[in-house]
């Protein structure tokens, strides 16, 4: 007997609706509650500044943000700060290998888990799906991945991003040679799942050209035009009016070969006589072929999915980086990336001045490849990495790292390596409790100040009242009135500041203070606060 033939007609109309609603095709799991996220339903994540960490080497540079905490809630305050801002995510998430790679909710997920792909699709999906409010709509995400999760992840990346925005999956060469001590295969690639927040407007540039490329150019003529290639004059099939003669400069006579025919017109196969592009060989005797010189062709190359490691990075590269900073670098950190690697993603983006989020930082490899891609091409990228701080990787390896890539420092072999410069701000996960009573909105907004100033880009404090504080960049301010009492002190304080003012006023509902602003309306944006942020948070932890 079936189980339908028991519900009444109103029973079987609503199954019948329920099953509409249900997903037709995709990836279906058992959703594991997490206590990072359960942990949002009674306190809200906020920011405190490690001012003892912050790194200040050069004022004409962005600065950098490092968050030490769970990822899940450096997001979900992300989510308010940076909205709609990042350019370009990458990502390299544990690979669920079972080999202790994985953790969740405080122990390691092994091979003998049943849930073990469940609990990782759960954790993966909850963060994806904040990183995609953070993406502008020209944005782009990598991901590394390998064969343990990667079709979990590109039916998960389909269902948060739109199978639509799928642009391509990259392959990378890990390895430098096969390891013959396996077992079957040697099995020497990862995959990068790369999606685009809006396909019709994500633009690519071209990679630059490698120097294997360039090395296919020689000049043996000396042509004042630089370097060349012989390129092929003949097609492979007859066509008429496709046999004439060229004549060489020995007098030599030449046609296409039977069955074969000239690839251009008799008229532009003169015009490159004329003009020395046909080349006859070293005695100049032999079959012409077409001079194609380096300096013509196109001076870039299309990305490819095949990453190989030669141009990208290989393991053991990413290893002897990390030991040039930490000598007991194997302790540390097993699986970092390749700063090539990395590079070599941010280089496809046609956007020197974006921001880059790693919430998954671990080593600190994209910083390192942010500071060293703008020493290259004069770019103006900045940074934000999140990571928690399990075996101290973020205070431990992380931000030291860092660090030494900003001020320099001396390699495992003892040469000095010159510093990059730049800034960086260090900020802890901390939070405030949910309810939302009086005391607590009064208590989050005291705490809101880091994430104001984060969302703002302003960090120079200027006013450090206790009923108002102010901070600045080059070109605007952000004010934060704890007291609405100390409004006309506040329009004093910032009466002979230039640029514009975002200003946050502390309000138990959600009042917008244009009354007492009206006289200086052209000057300041105004907020309530914490309302903004709360607002935030309930779509978030709904």
């Amino acid at each position: 007997m079936s189980v339908y033939s028991t519900l009444s007609k109103e029973q079987l109309i609503a199954e019948i609706k329920r099953l509409k609603k249900g997903k037709k095709f995709g990836l279906l799991w058992e959703d594991k509650p997490e206590d990072v996220a359960e942990l949002c339903k009674t306190k809200l994540p906020v920011l405190v500044d490690v001012e003892d960490k912050e790194i200040s080497d050069d004022p004409n540079k962005p600065t950098n943000i490092l968050i030490e905490g769970d990822n899940y809630h450096a997001l979900s305050v992300l989510n308010y700060t940076h909205k709609d801002k990042v350019d370009v995510i990458y990502i390299d998430p544990p690979y669920n290998t079972g080999n202790n790679d994985f953790i969740y909710n405080d122990a390691f997920v092994d091979k003998e888990d049943d849930y073990r792909h469940s609990k990782w699709v759960s954790f993966m999906e909850k963060r994806l799906r904040l990183a995609r409010h953070l993406l502008k709509k020209d944005a782009v995400i990598f991901i590394s991945i390998d064969d343990n999760e990667q079709s979990q992840l590109k039916l998960l990346c389909d269902e948060i991003f739109n199978e639509k925005n799928f642009v391509a999956t990259i392959i990378w060469q890990r390895a430098y040679s096969p390891k013959n001590q396996s077992k079957r295969i040697s099995v020497d690639h990862e995959y990068i799942m790369v999606y685009a927040r809006n396909i019709e407007l994500l633009d690519f540039k071209l990679l630059p050209r490698t120097e294997k490329m360039d090395a296919r150019y020689k000049n043996p003529d000396k042509d004042p035009r630089g370097n060349w290639k012989p390129g092929d004059l003949v097609a492979s099939e007859e066509r008429k009016n496709g046999h004439y003669i060229i004549t060489g400069p020995h007098g030599n006579k030449f046609d296409a070969p039977p069955g074969k025919h000239w690839s251009f017109g008799k008229e532009t196969m003169m015009e490159f006589l004329k003009d020395n592009r046909l080349h006859f060989g070293k005695d100049g005797k032999a079959f012409p072929s077409l001079k194609q010189f380096l300096s013509e062709v196109q001076q870039g190359r299309k990305a490819s999915t095949l990453f190989f490691h030669d141009q990208a990075g290989h393991n053991d590269e990413a290893m002897k980086e990390l030991k040039d900073f930490f000598k007991q670098s194997d302790d540390l950190f097993s699986t970092p990336k390749p700063t090539r690697l990395i590079k070599q993603l941010l280089r496809l983006l046609n956007n020197d001045d974006a921001i880059v989020l790693d919430f998954m930082a671990g080593s600190g490899t994209t910083a390192q490849a942010v500071f060293g891609l703008n020493k290259e091409d004069g770019g103006n990228r900045q940074f934000i990495l999140c990571t928690n701080n399990e075996n101290n990787i973020c205070s431990d390896v992380c931000h030291p790292r860092i660090k030494k890539v900003i001020t320099g420092y001396k390699d495992s072999s003892g040469k000095k390596v010159e510093g990059f410069g730049g800034n960086l701000k260090y900020f802890r996960t901390d939070f405030v409790d949910a309810d939302p009573t009086d005391k607590n909105k009064k208590k989050l907004t005291e705490m809101a100040t880091e994430m104001l100033c984060l969302k703002e880009g302003t960090f120079e404090k200027i006013s450090n009242k206790k009923a108002f504080k102010i901070y600045k960049n080059t070109n605007h301010c952000t004010g934060i009135i704890f007291d609405q009492m100390a409004i006309p002190d506040f329009k004093e304080a910032i009466a002979k500041l230039k640029g514009k003012f975002s200003v946050y006023v502390f309000s138990l509902g959600d009042d917008s203070f244009e009354d007492e602003f009206k006289d200086i309306k052209q000057k300041v944006k105004l907020s309530p606060i914490p309302e903004v942020i709360l607002r935030v948070y309930r779509r978030i932890f709904k």
